[in-house]
């Protein structure tokens, strides 16, 4: 969550259009939040008094957005009746600005079988129909990325793309399919390439055993980077732009890529490697170890430095 010297940051950097938080706020986001100028969410008339009276100690007026639970059962209310007399206690609050009406999909990455989505949705219209008919300035708004793909009834007034603006895909396939271009690369280099004879191991607890003379490579990255460790015997990287298994433990700070039998010509230290990037892809390492691309992402560490580029170029 920001806190207040971000908040200004984003304000202050040039940052256009509304910032949403449609998450639960503790006292100290909230404020951060409301000094952002950030539209927030509620479901509960009590919430919105508190919205409100913090609103306007800081003297701003922030959007809200009530969220009707349709089935993510997670935030906001199940009861619809509850979500309308939040609606209109926000409308007629006069430190407060209604906003929007949402939901939130609990399987809209699971296109075999769509029907709960589609039920969801139907609750949610008619719901927010009403709220509509009764205030009709306010955004009725539902679909995440996969959503967005997968049901274009789902996409009512605006969508809240989060994965796909990534280019990574919702449904966990090839993002291509989906016509979206991966804007995320993971990479380091060759620190260090040494023989290794059959027999010969590499890595805590001896994971990898050479069954044949070979040469191993030694990456600097690591679990401590958000590299998994059951990625261990279990990954492939791009060496010089050719694939080769990781082979041994992944530890915090190094993995171990087999480069080739001890005949061929290694690659070069210092060598670029892709770790994701240049084809290889996160869906494809979330589907080695049973998870998802978002973890594989959100896994990356904060000290893995970050350079942010535009057409290629540094931005």
């Amino acid at each position: 969550m920001l806190d207040d010297g971000e908040a200004a940051d984003l304000r202050e950097g040039g940052l256009d259009g509304p910032l949403l938080v449609l998450g639960a706020l503790s006292d100290e986001e909230l404020e951060a939040a409301l000094l952002a100028r950030a539209d927030v969410a509620c479901w509960r008339e009590a919430a919105a008094a508190g919205i409100a009276e913090r609103a306007g100690a800081l003297g701003v007026t922030p959007g809200v957005h009530v969220k009707l639970d349709t089935g993510m059962g997670r935030l906001g209310t199940r009861d619809a009746g509850e979500a309308t007399r939040t609606v209109e206690a926000v409308a007629a609050d006069p430190r407060l600005r209604l906003a929007g009406a949402f939901t939130h999909f609990a399987t809209a990455d699971h296109t075999e079988d769509p029907s709960f989505l589609r039920e969801q949705l139907a609750r949610f219209t008619a719901w927010a129909g009403g709220v509509r008919a009764e205030h009709p300035g306010v955004l009725v708004h539902a679909a995440n990325s996969a959503a967005t793909l997968a049901e274009p009834a789902a996409r009512l007034d605006m969508v809240r793309c989060g994965i796909g603006i990534y280019g990574l895909d919702p449904f966990g396939r090839d993002p291509a399919e989906q016509g979206l271009e991966p804007a995320l690369e993971l990479r380091s280099y060759l620190a260090e390439v040494k023989p290794c004879a059959a027999g010969q191991s590499a890595g805590y607890g001896r994971r990898f055993v050479a069954a044949r003379d070979t040469w191993l490579g030694t990456i600097p990255i690591g679990y401590g980077d958000g590299y998994r460790r059951a990625l261990t015997n279990n990954a492939e990287v791009l060496v010089g732009g050719r694939r080769v298994p990781v082979v041994g433990a992944v530890s915090m700070d190094n993995i171990t890529v087999d480069l080739g039998p001890a005949e061929t010509a290694p690659a070069e230290r210092g060598a670029p490697v892709s770790l994701i990037g240049d084809g290889l892809r996160a869906e494809e390492l979330a589907e080695r170890i049973g998870t998802i691309n978002y973890e594989i992402t959100c896994g990356i560490t904060a000290r893995v430095p970050r350079a942010h580029h535009r057409d290629g170029a540094p931005a």
